[in-house]
């Protein structure tokens, strides 16, 4: 019975060294693949084995067995390395850094973090395996796409933290902390367009009104109006553009309601998803109909991360936020609903997070919120078409409107339900 019992609590240990094993499988299959790799399958198997063992002995004996393991796996990989006297093989950097963190990973398991180790296991595959591409990414970024990540790691990491979570003014509407996290909200998922934009270039035609869209739809629809009276045969793209950057601002808006008020997204969905339909069947019948266009212009939008860009979008939050308390309390819903029209003809992101902040705090019901998010994009939708009506050519104007009345139909239907 006591044979019995010691090997059952032994066995107990099993699963763990198991995950260790698969773990090092994986990451060693990768670099198995790799011809300048000194270490492999098996020595990533081995690798990670160890570090689960050295783990469960440093609780039996003492600590310093893990950070020693460590120390050894590291000196015998470099020290592989520096036994190979081909000038032009592979320094070993990476499968260094590799056998290193498949020998934490190993660790981690023994401690509990099973779903976290596996977690890192496959992200470190996944960038092992997509050097070349992640290589040419780097190459395609240039200086100034690389000041737009910097400049979002300042608004996100050095500014957000120091302002201070605390509500101000009249109707408590004014709290820095939150309307600059709307600022690194909207300033990411622009900066996430921005930088698909720099990668995909020219070559993929219409998309670039996917991500365009992302950063700015106005913009984009402006440079396209233009583009097309410069060009008339770019007409038919520039239509496929507008329209996709178009549908692209419901989907925007659809994530970032998701993050800032997600209780509220089921109501505004209806209302999102029945524009983006009759929208996206308009756009569809273009798209079918585009004669496939190589030499496509980059639509010129200003980087969304610049601190003056920032700060500007963050005053005009700030003051819509204001102004929508204000004017709810002293004039209903009508002068909530004023606020959005006048300010969604230019930015529909600072009425759709005032409206949804405003919601947070319990000062606008569910049919109130949803309506002025709404009525910014409806004004939103016909200030883009004076842009293209006055910037744009005759012809441009015509099919366009197809598309944005689709959109904006879309929308009036779905709030007549809601009210």
């Amino acid at each position: 019975m006591h044979t019995e019992f010691t090997l059952n609590g032994e066995l107990v240990a099993l699963p763990h060294f198991l995950t260790s094993l698969a773990i090092g499988l994986l990451i060693g299959l990768e670099r198995e693949r790799s011809p300048g790799s000194r270490a492999g399958l098996r020595t990533f198997a081995l690798v990670a084995l160890f570090g689960t063992l050295a783990a469960m002995l440093s609780e039996k004996a003492t600590p310093w067995l893990l950070l020693g393991g460590l120390l050894i796996v590291g000196f015998m990989t470099i020290a592989a390395y520096f036994r190979t006297k081909d000038e032009n093989a592979d320094p070993g950097t990476t499968t260094v850094a590799a056998i290193l963190i498949c020998y934490g990973l190993g660790a981690a398991v023994w401690y509990g973090y099973n779903n976290l180790a596996v977690m890192l296991a496959i992200i470190t595959t996944i960038l092992l395996y997509f050097k070349t591409e992640l290589h040419g990414i780097t190459q395609k970024l240039s200086r100034r796409d690389l000041i737009s990540v910097l400049q979002f790691a300042v608004l996100t990491f050095i500014i957000l933290p120091i302002l201070p979570d605390k509500n101000y003014g009249p109707y408590e509407a004014t709290n820095p902390y939150q309307i600059w996290l709307m600022v690194v909200l909207i300033s990411g998922v622009s900066l996430a367009g921005y930088i698909a934009l720099q990668l995909i270039g020219q070559r993929h035609g219409a998309i670039l009104g996917l991500f365009g869209g992302l950063v700015s739809s106005t913009a984009t629809t402006l440079v396209y109006a233009r583009r097309s009276v410069e060009n008339q045969n770019f007409t038919q793209l520039a239509v496929v553009v507008i329209l996709i950057a178009n549908l692209t601002v419901l989907i925007r808006l659809a994530i970032i309601s998701a993050i800032a008020s997600p209780a509220l997204l089921p109501q505004l969905l209806p209302v999102l998803g029945s524009g983006f339909l009759l929208g996206a069947g308009v756009t569809a019948y273009w798209w079918h109909r585009l004669n496939r266009q190589q030499n496509v212009p980059m639509p010129e939008i200003k980087n969304p991360t610049e601190i003056r860009t920032a700060a500007t979008f963050g005053l005009i939050y700030g003051i819509v936020l204001f102004c929508s308390a204000w004017l709810s309390d002293i004039a209903g819903s009508g002068g909530l609903y004023a606020v959005a029209l006048f300010s969604g003809l230019t930015d529909v992101d600072a009425i759709t997070l005032s409206s949804l902040r405003l919601h947070e705090l319990g000062k606008l019901d569910t049919t109130q919120t949803v309506m002025s998010i709404s009525l910014g994009l409806l004004s939103n939708i016909g200030f883009k078409l004076g842009l293209i009506f006055f910037f744009g050519h005759a012809l441009l104007a015509r099919q366009c409107i197809s598309g944005m009345l689709a959109t904006a139909s879309g929308i009036g239907l779905a709030l007549l339900f809601l009210i």
